[in-house]
């Protein structure tokens, strides 16, 4: 049995600057969104059904929403339990 897509555009309709869905205008998506499971086809075009102007998620930097993009979290030094226990008593 084949995974249903919950998330499809019912009722939506196209617009000349882009898709009408629930009251939003929708664009496309951009080259930085292949790959992201949230992007869904609509007739011809990929469109992001988190957001509806996925420029503008991308334009200061990455989208909250890529699911394809690993967060880079730097690793934290060694912490010697001795001097934590001490400062956690201090209270500091």
């Amino acid at each position: 049995m084949a995974k249903q897509d919950t998330h499809s555009f019912d009722g939506a309709t196209t617009t000349a600057d882009g898709m009408m869905y629930n009251g939003f205008l929708c664009k496309p998506i951009i080259d930085k969104c292949e790959g992201c499971d949230r992007v869904r086809p609509f007739e011809d075009q990929n469109y992001c059904y988190s957001f509806p102007q996925p420029a503008s998620k991308w334009a200061m930097g990455r989208c909250n929403f890529a699911t394809h993009m690993k967060t880079e979290t730097k690793a934290q030094g060694k912490v010697n339990p001795l001097k934590a226990s001490k400062r956690a008593s201090k209270g500091k």
